[in-house]
């Protein structure tokens, strides 16, 4: 974590979608990494795949306890939906209503769902201060782009052509480059195309990219 922190700025925790980390997990990866440095964390897989958002209570409270040791370095909660969850108003207001009683940090969604890309969904989200992750591949061109509350922007990049496998090319990174510039709200971009170990030399290359521009180089 220290080699990994000591280049790049933040991290999407994806095992605690699998498994609960003890307090004392979170509290030495804290403790190994710059005070500017954040974790994203995906939100249990309990609560989006298999209880679908009911009866969450317990097992949000417990996540949220154990990795609220990760102090100020906690820095997006990731509500990552299955494919197969479609929008329901009626489930989802009182979802995210309980989640925002408990916890008023950074919350980003990822819904793979057709149903919730539309000007309903992003105005639920609004109301909550959720962002709608802008994802690649996306499922529908809508799913693309940033959606939901405005107040940051979280890219989630999975591979293409090859989902999880592929490596994106110099013009794709490129262009991911040219996005996070003209950002006007914090942004997070994760690369999530880790079967193959390109996650992090993509993220590399972008992070130069971003770096030449800035220093005025082509």
């Amino acid at each position: 974590m220290q080699r990994y922190a000591a280049r790049l700025s933040c991290v999407e925790i994806n095992s605690s979608f699998y498994r609960p980390h003890r307090p004392s997990t979170y509290a030495r990866w804290a403790a190994s990494v710059p005070d500017g440095f954040r974790f994203a964390l995906k939100v249990p897989k309990e609560i989006t795949h298999s209880r679908r958002f009911v009866d969450c209570d317990e097992p949000l409270e417990r996540f949220l306890a154990e990795s609220a040791h990760l102090g100020h370095k906690r820095g997006v909660l990731l509500v990552q939906l299955p494919p197969s969850f479609a929008y329901d108003a009626a489930l989802v207001r009182p979802f995210f209503a309980g989640f925002r009683e408990r916890y008023d940090g950074l919350l980003a969604c990822e819904p793979r769902h057709p149903t919730w890309f539309s000007p309903e969904t992003d105005t639920l989200l609004r109301d909550f201060e959720i962002a709608r992750v802008a994802a690649d591949p996306a499922i529908l061109p809508y799913a693309a782009e940033p959606g939901g509350w405005g107040g940051f922007v979280y890219h989630r990049l999975h591979g293409a052509p090859r989902v999880y496998y592929s490596s994106y090319d110099d013009a794709a990174l490129e262009a991911i480059a040219e996005r996070l510039r003209r950002a006007t709200a914090p942004a997070w971009c994760i690369f999530d195309n880790t079967a193959m170990d390109a996650a992090a030399a993509n993220a590399l290359e972008t992070l130069e990219k971003l770096d030449q521009r800035a220093g005025g180089g082509s």
